[in-house]
């Protein structure tokens, strides 16, 4: 406990992120405090606009900056064009695959993964959208370009079983991507390899 009830909750408030414990918090409050006040307001607004405006894309799911309004990526005609969708299980996937320039196609983010034992069925992670966007959109390949988890093949398969019944191609990113790990831990080169090779499932 400090001499100030308010450092005391900016404290605790910090302990939101992952893996900044109460060390961690303790030594950036007093850093924004002691050197970084106007830095410290403006990531403050920064975190308030950030909360109350980015959305989720009524088409992809990615993060927007307004309720209802479509993403950059969604928005692009180029993109559409392609007739091709890359289903990830986080937005920061996306940057990732970005980062690369390994995909030009659109997108569709899950924001998880089917897991029962969690009660996270289908719905939940708007598998009921991604099939209509399959069906309207003329889909003619899904991309899975999931984490390889017990979860993430759990949710390959119920996907890559929804687009075959619509007889659209499947395929998955292999090559490169360790077991248990996430997509954004994976460099640019690696990943536009994983891309390059996918395979049919």
């Amino acid at each position: 406990m400090s001499s100030s009830t308010l450092l005391d909750e900016l404290i605790r408030a910090l302990q939101v992120q992952p893996g900044v414990g109460p060390a961690s918090a303790s030594r950036i409050a007093y850093y924004l405090l002691d050197r970084k006040r106007k830095e410290g307001l403006g990531l403050a607004k920064a975190l308030t606009d950030a909360m109350d405006k980015i959305s989720y894309c009524p088409k992809c799911r990615n993060y927007t900056d307004n309720e209802g309004e479509e993403c950059k990526l969604c928005s692009s005609a180029q993109r559409a064009t392609q007739r091709t969708i890359c289903v990830v299980e986080h937005p920061n996937d996306i940057e990732a695959i970005e980062n690369s320039s390994s995909f030009k196609g659109s997108y569709f983010v899950l924001h998880g993964h089917i897991s029962p034992l969690d009660g996270i069925g289908p719905e939940a992670i708007g598998l009921d959208l991604l099939k209509g966007r399959i069906e309207k959109e003329h889909i003619q390949e899904v991309i899975l370009a999931l984490g390889q988890t017990v979860e993430g093949d759990v949710t390959a398969s119920y996907i890559a079983a929804m687009a075959k019944k619509m007889s659209v191609k499947v395929t998955r990113i292999a090559t490169g991507v360790p077991l248990g790990g996430s997509l954004n831990t994976v460099d640019g080169n690696t990943l536009a390899m994983s891309f390059n090779y996918r395979h049919d499932v």
